[in-house]
Formats: structure tokens, C-alpha cells, sequence
């Protein structure tokens, strides 16, 4: 079989820094998949959690780790190899999962947004609006748009010829696009296409809801709006972190040339982090009813964790008085 293989020329000075760089990204990522799962364990655990509100909580945790699936088995892997390569065919597919929940993260902020409008703006009408087939309905929408948007331009490029195999980056992303000889006009149009229908449209029903939000909430009293703050100011904050997100890979791909190699990878390195690490502190710690849970479950691990200790002390303390009955 003819494989064509792509290096990822991102790295700084791996040969050098390799176990240190595993070290730091194996950490990130283990704390990821536990912090993100915790919050997941604790919306599937406790039925006073089982509203629309944290199942797209949930879901935007699960989409959180999925995201960085995508990245970091790769990246370890190539920390502790003799050089950074990906197959053509691979980094298509990366790219494809990569953009996808990408945008899945948008769709389902907006799912989260419209959820928060409905139960503020019109809370008589919240039950027969949100119901369990409408919030399948928007998970399943904002997981399967994406994909299908996304699958179009990478089965476009699939068979285009390359110009170079060498990639700026520690993964494949947008800057593929780069390396081809010829770029389809057709698929560049679809590519505004997308930009618009998965990010700009969902940023601004976003805006839009949480707009009418706070219009209908500044009429009430002064309770209400503090109560609507404390429930609307994790989603804000997380679409901020993720705005950030999006700007950093824009920034990156499109001044490909102008940076150096150690900044693109800071940039890149802090892009995969920080999302993926801030929506579990972010709802973890802002949601008022998962923090209480969150807390009562450390809780839990630490009294655990002292009766532990407490019974092999007691064990330690019976041994050594059975040793002094056996010297009398």
C-alpha cells in the first residue's frame, strides 16, 4: 500500500525535552479525564440533577474529553518517538473529529442558551418546550451537523496532491490546507459556509438569548436577577474560555509564518489545555447544586480516607500488643 506520511514540524526541541513534555501532557490529560468525568458521575448519579440544564452540562464535558482524545494519545506518542509522523489519510481523519467537536461545542453551548431563555423568559411553557425528545433532539443535532460539515471538505481533499509533507504543528488542524498544491475554490466558499452556520449563527443566538435574558430579568426584583447571575455566569464564562479557544487557533493557522516555533507551540499547548481544564472548575465551582454534591462527595473520600487510616492504626496497635502478650 502507498502510504503518504506528514511531519509534524511543530515541536520544540523534543529530543531534548521529550519526558518532560510526556510527563506534563500524560498529567493535563489524566487530570482532564478525571475532572470531567467527576462532574459527568455526579449529573448521572443524583436525580436532582436529571434537568436539560446539566444534561447539556454533561454533554459539554463528554464533548470536552472527546476533544481531547483526539489530541493527546497522539501527542504522547510522539513525545516518545524518533520523529513526529502522521499518515495523509490520519490527519484528515483528525482534522474532521478535531473540527467537529469544535463545533459541537458552539451547538451545544447554543442548545444550553436556549434552555436558559426558555426557563427565564417563559417558565410556564418550560415543561412542555424542554422535554426529554426536544433535548435529544439538540444533542443529537449539535454532535451530527458538525461531522457533516466537516466530512465535506475533508473527503475534498483527500485525493489532492501534496506540495510538502512537512506540517507546522503538533497535530493536524487547519494549516493542512497549506501544504496542498491546489485548493478547490468550491470547497473554500463551503469553508465560509461552515464558519457561518457552526460558529457565527450559534454566537449569535447566544448573544440573542442571553440578551433577552437579562432585558427580562432587569424588570424583576432584586433575588431573581442574583439567581439568574449565579445560573447564567458559568455558561458566559465558558463561552468567553471557548472564544479564547477559537481565536488562538485562528491566530495560529493564519500567522503560520510570522511566529516563531516556540510560540506557535506555547500557543497550541495552552489552546488544548485550558478549555478542556475549565469547564469542569467552572461548573463545578459556579453551579450551585454540583458544587454542593462535589463537595459532599470529597467529603465522603476524605472520611473515607481517615477511617482507612484509623483501622490500620487500630491493626498496628493490636499487633504490637499480641507481640508483648508472646514476650510475657
Amino acid at each position: 500500500m502507498n502510504v503518504t506520511y506528514i511531519t509534524l514540524d511543530g515541536h520544540v526541541e523534543v529530543e531534548k525535552y521529550r519526558f518532560l513534555y510526556f510527563v506534563i501532557m500524560l498529567m493535563a490529560y489524566i487530570l482532564i479525564l478525571s475532572s470531567n468525568f467527576t462532574i459527568v458521575y455526579l449529573i448521572v448519579v443524583h436525580k436532582d440533577l436529571h434537568e436539560p440544564m446539566y444534561v447539556f452540562i454533561a454533554a459539554l464535558l463528554i464533548n470536552s474529553v472527546l476533544f481531547s482524545t483526539v489530541v493527546y494519545p497522539k501527542l504522547l506518542f510522539d513525545f516518545l518517538s524518533d520523529k513526529q509522523i502522521i499518515s495523509y489519510q490520519a490527519c484528515l481523519f483528525q482534522v474532521c473529529v478535531f473540527y467537529s467537536l469544535y463545533g459541537s461545542e458552539f451547538l451545544l453551548l447554543a442548545a444550553m442558551a436556549y434552555d436558559r431563555y426558555v426557563s427565564i423568559c417563559k417558565p410556564l411553557h418550560y415543561p412542555t418546550i424542554m422535554r426529554k425528545a426536544t433535548v435529544i433532539i439538540l444533542l443529537v443535532l449539535s454532535w451530527l451537523l458538525p461531522v457533516c460539515h466537516f466530512a465535506v471538505p475533508v473527503i475534498g481533499n483527500a485525493q489532492t496532491q501534496l506540495c510538502s509533507f512537512t506540517l507546522k504543528g503538533i497535530f493536524c488542524n487547519n494549516s493542512i490546507n497549506q501544504i496542498l498544491c491546489v485548493t478547490s475554490r468550491a470547497l473554500l466558499m463551503f469553508g465560509l459556509v461552515i464558519l457561518v452556520n457552526i460558529n457565527l449563527l450559534p454566537l449569535l443566538f447566544i448573544l440573542f438569548t442571553y440578551t433577552m435574558i437579562f432585558i427580562t430579568t432587569y424588570k424583576r426584583c432584586g433575588q431573581v436577577r442574583k439567581k439568574v447571575a449565579n445560573t447564567c455566569l458559568p455558561h458566559l464564562l465558558v463561552l468567553i474560555n471557548y472564544s479564547c479557544l477559537l481565536t488562538f487557533e485562528m491566530t495560529i493557522v493564519r500567522l503560520d509564518s510570522d511566529i516563531s516555533n516556540i510560540s506557535r507551540f506555547v500557543m497550541t499547548v495552552q489552546m488544548i489545555m485550558y478549555n478542556p481544564l475549565g469547564n469542569p472548575i467552572i461548573y463545578g465551582i459556579k453551579m450551585k447544586e454540583i458544587y454542593k454534591h462535589l463537595k459532599r462527595l470529597l467529603c465522603q473520600a476524605k472520611s473515607g480516607g481517615e477511617k482507612v487510616g484509623a483501622n490500620v492504626n487500630v491493626k498496628g496497635i493490636q499487633q504490637k500488643d499480641v507481640a508483648c502478650l508472646d514476650k510475657v
